[in-house]
């Protein structure tokens, strides 16, 4: 079947139905559909195939990118294996967050000490595995980027791109700084991301954070005296709007400090509630789509390359499709930047 761009999105198993396998493709979104270690709220895990289901309604003109639907793009299968997986360890684990809010957290982790010893072990084997696969689609110049499932999910792919670049940077949209030592003796937890990038990524130059708003004090100070965190509150962000200063101005500032290579990381929760209500923490505050997307392009325009991306924390929730729409147009804006930045490369 001829795909028309401007016609009926066609479901054809792959995003946003392009005709495009991963052979032909010069990106490759690897969907992880993993929420274990979430406590407060579920579903992120199925994030990926409803963004594959909503991803076919959107229209592919894009005012930046000339024949955006030409974007050889292509999402590999969602893994019905570590999706089993996830779901035994979300039947097992409800008991260990209830004690962790009743017997506090030392004694909740001595009394499911297996069990988080095991969902530790495979999430070690998750992030392998991952890491492997994209350092083969890398050594074969692809570009790489994941989809999940809770913000743990990209570790593996970071770690591929620190051993294949010398320097590059990370630029984090989000609501929270994920600076978090196993949080919750979970060594990978999604609140611990950033904390495992800043302290195994050996040729990181910089991790941007922006539109943060819910943060420990631990957090703060580790921010404020890690000569490799740069932190945006939304909080300062919105006091400087406030006094004056541009969302242009900002993202000037924002880009001065990241080094030519960057790589996204977008938790959907960075947004403002209202586009992302059934995420797994949302948060009051936050940025538009139109914030960060103004932000990505303003990044490609000023010569610096994106080399890869993650979205992540997108929840469908029990019904309905808003999450889902705004996930998937969240998810075109990345592709749609990151094929602007391969096209100045190339």
């Amino acid at each position: 079947m001829s795909f028309d761009p401007n016609g009926v999105g066609v479901a054809n198993g792959n995003i946003f139905g392009f005709p495009v396998d991963e052979s032909t493709a010069d990106l490759v979104i690897l969907p992880i559909p993993w929420d274990v270690t979430a406590s407060y709220g579920k579903g992120t895990s199925r994030g990926p195939q409803a963004i594959l289901e909503a991803s076919t309604q959107l229209d592919f003109y894009h005012p930046q990118l000339p024949k955006a639907y030409d974007t050889k793009v292509y999402m590999a299968p969602i893994s019905s294996e570590w999706l089993e997986i996830n779901d035994e360890f979300n039947q097992a684990t409800p008991e260990y967050f209830r004690d962790l809010e009743t017997i506090g957290e030392a004694a909740s982790i001595e009394k499911h000490r297996e069990l988080i010893a095991s969902i530790n072990e495979a999430h070690g084997a998750l992030t392998a595995n991952l890491q492997e696969r994209a350092e083969s689609l890398l050594s074969q110049g692809k570009m790489v980027a994941v989809l999940g499932g809770e913000h743990s999910t990209p570790l593996g792919l970071i770690q591929a791109l620190d051993a294949h670049h010398t320097a590059f940077s990370v630029l984090q949209i989000d609501a929270h700084a994920d600076l978090r030592e196993a949080y919750e003796g979970f060594e990978q937890s999604h609140a611990s991301i950033m904390y495992n990038v800043v302290n195994r990524c050996q040729n990181l130059h910089r991790l941007v954070q922006v539109g943060i708003r819910d943060i420990s004090e631990a957090e703060v100070l580790l921010a404020a005296s890690h000569p490799k965190i740069k932190t945006y509150y939304d909080w300062q962000l919105k006091t400087d709007e406030f006094k004056g200063t541009s969302w242009d101005q900002q993202c000037d500032n924002i880009l001065n400090e990241l080094s030519d290579k960057v790589y996204i990381s977008f938790d959907i929760d960075g947004l403002y509630p209202y586009l992302c209500p059934h995420t797994g923490t949302p948060v009051a505050g936050g940025l538009s789509l139109e914030h960060v997307s103004y932000l990505f392009f303003k990044l490609v325009e000023a010569g610096k390359s994106i080399v890869g991306f993650d979205l992540n924390e997108v929840s469908p929730g029990s019904e309905g499709d808003w999450d889902a729409n705004v996930g998937a147009r969240a998810l075109w804006q990345l592709v749609c930047a990151t094929e602007l930045s391969r096209r100045k490369t190339c």
